[in-house]
């Protein structure tokens, strides 16, 4: 027996099939499923009673015991609220990153502790080295549903233990394994978005927690052009409803360079996309991953969201957890409140908070 691994199984395949390889490779296996979210006024989209039900068919098929643990709360305070906070500021946050550092490796990882767990494991596409004390984060095989992005805030101390056993594996791989094993979720469709958003209307559910604050949208040389039903709907790049029309004579479409807060305008451009490109970014709360490096300058790959190719840049360290970006080609809508994540070769470096962008001169 290898120990005890404790797995976050939150009803799909992918974690579904992590439990079933860790049984195989000789772990005690236990399945603890987290109720992160609590439905408000019926008008959730979230499925938590059905994949609970799915967590309790597959332990079953895997003869492994299982637990459900609330972590709601943790969430609204942790997550949530921080998520509120910097959509009122005209932000565009990520709360997947904070739910992994606050949540699926916070409380859970303690609760786990309780189980008995020497390990714990998560279905995410990624992977680990443990070495003389040193936790490394690695990218995955599967470099379409590579998930280091996502947990780029992870410490030491959260990835000392972890075990992902879908590092090797792309995914058509884990739906084979699925499917030969017989486990009920092997042709259940992947989740998408934020299960506290899930398919519901991304406004109608922000009108729900936010005060819509309707203003003026202008171009980029003051011409008002239109209306705008609130700051917080609208990001950076976006080309759907704006609802203005084209300018005779002229192709192209409406998109949105920028958000003035403090006069609650929003600013677009026709056709030219110029506004929209960068040549570096101001970057807090950089989590280095395994530690800080002993240069102030050192040049790296970033990727500036998730689904978005490694980019080359050359990092300047501003302080303890700052630092700057510089772009070794202008990018396209890099949005502030959104994660800067490092890479070298087949390692995450780590990640930080994009705080503002800025042109070739600083």
């Amino acid at each position: 027996m290898n120990g005890t691994v404790v797995v976050g199984m939150s009803g799909g395949v992918d974690s579904s099939v992590a439990a079933l390889l860790l049984k195989e490779a000789g772990y005690r296996v236990v399945g603890l499923f987290m109720r992160n979210w609590e439905e408000r006024d019926g008008n959730g989209a979230c499925t938590a009673d059905a994949d609970f039900d799915d967590v309790v068919r597959v332990c079953g098929m895997l003869d492994i015991p299982y637990y459900s643990v609330d972590f709601s709360k943790e969430y609204l305070e942790r997550v949530f609220s921080h998520f509120l906070e910097e959509y009122a500021a005209g932000r565009t946050p990520n709360p997947d990153v904070l739910c992994n550092r606050e949540i699926k490796f916070g409380p859970f990882l303690d609760y786990a502790r309780e189980l008995g767990a020497d390990f714990v494991a998560t279905g995410h596409y990624c992977g680990a080295s443990h070495e003389n004390g040193v936790h490394r984060l690695l990218k995955a095989a599967d470099a379409g549903k590579d998930q280091t992005y996502f947990l780029n805030q992870l410490s030491q101390a959260q990835l000392k233990d972890v075990l992902f056993p879908l590092a090797s594996l792309k995914k058509a791989e884990v739906r084979e394994i699925a499917r030969k094993n017989g486990l009920a979720t092997a042709r259940k469709k992947d989740s998408t978005g934020i299960c506290f958003i899930g398919e519901r209307n991304f406004r109608k559910f922000l009108q729900g927690y936010l005060p819509a604050k309707p203003g003026k949208i202008f171009t980029l040389d003051g011409e008002e052009v239109g209306e705008h039903l609130g700051l917080m709907y609208y990001t950076l790049g976006q080309r759907r409803g704006l609802d203005l029309g084209g300018r005779k004579g002229e192709e192209g479409r409406w998109f949105v360079v920028k958000k003035d807060v403090a006069n609650n305008a929003l600013y677009v451009s026709h056709g030219d996309e110029t506004p929209l490109y960068s040549r570096g970014c101001r970057v807090s709360g950089m989590n280095f991953i395994p530690f800080p490096p002993r240069e102030e300058k050192f040049s790296c790959y970033a990727k500036f969201r998730y689904r978005q190719g490694e980019q080359g840049v050359r990092a300047v360290r501003t302080g303890e957890n700052t630092l700057d970006l510089f772009f070794d080609v202008p990018q396209r809508a890099v949005t502030e409140g959104q994660y800067a994540v490092l890479y070298d070769g087949t390692q995450c470096l780590g990640g930080g908070v994009i705080e503002e962008t800025f042109g070739a001169e600083v």
